[in-house]
């Protein structure tokens, strides 16, 4: 397989051909333990051209290219994880505020000291009493924004799980093939581990995640 096919638009684009031949099935397994997490609500209903065409966020970062391809494809993933505002506008959250919507206090309080890092954030599927969330700023050499996995099952805890939304979907449509035994197992993959590299440097100051206190 090519390059192309492993990261990015071309990645992305595996996966959303796989999920049009079925929409309606869930993204992750066992469905007992995060529920029925459908890839497509309905049917899939694509963001307007003109405004998939060079969107960004508030922050005036440049919307990533595997989340533009999807946003091409529909935009039902995004809004069920509360992507958009009242008038369709993106709407981030920072890493702490994320948090304390989505697990409550005091948990949102312990990640403030992180907050400076991800001010941009949007929540993404997968997880059970963990989250993923994909966190703006710097981008990889594929032009992607990490994806981090938050946890507060023991000490509150961040770390890079995914170097893209193209891998996040990926692993969850069975194209990438991780048998996570921590959350940053990627790191040591051969085809991605060099972008978590970059996320980490970028992130963590080199480390693959960070722990409270922050």
């Amino acid at each position: 397989m090519t390059d192309e096919g492993r990261h990015g638009v071309g990645l992305t684009r595996r996966v959303i051909e796989m999920v049009r031949r079925q929409p309606a099935r869930a993204m992750f397994e066992p469905v007992e333990w995060v529920g029925h997490t459908p890839w497509v609500e309905g049917e899939a209903r694509p963001m307007a051209a003109e405004a998939v065409g060079a969107p960004v966020f508030p922050s005036g970062r440049a919307v990533s290219p595997s989340v533009r391809e999807w946003l091409a494809f529909d935009v039902s993933m995004f809004e069920r994880c509360g992507w958009f505002d009242a008038d369709g506008g993106f709407a981030p959250r920072s890493l702490d505020q994320l948090v304390d919507d989505e697990l409550g206090q005091p948990w949102g309080e312990t990640y403030k000291d992180l907050a400076g890092r991800f001010p941009e954030c949007f929540l993404l599927p997968g997880g059970s009493d963990s989250r993923r969330v994909l966190a703006v700023g710097e981008v990889d050499s594929h032009g992607e924004y990490p994806v981090l996995a938050l946890d507060v099952d023991d000490m509150p805890y961040a770390g890079l799980m995914f170097p893209g939304f193209d891998v996040h979907v990926a692993e969850a449509a069975g194209l990438v093939d991780c048998k996570f035994q921590t959350y940053t197992d990627l790191a040591r993959d051969p085809v991605y581990g060099p972008r978590m590299r970059e996320h980490a440097a970028h992130c963590f100051d080199g480390q693959f995640s960070a722990e409270y206190p922050f």
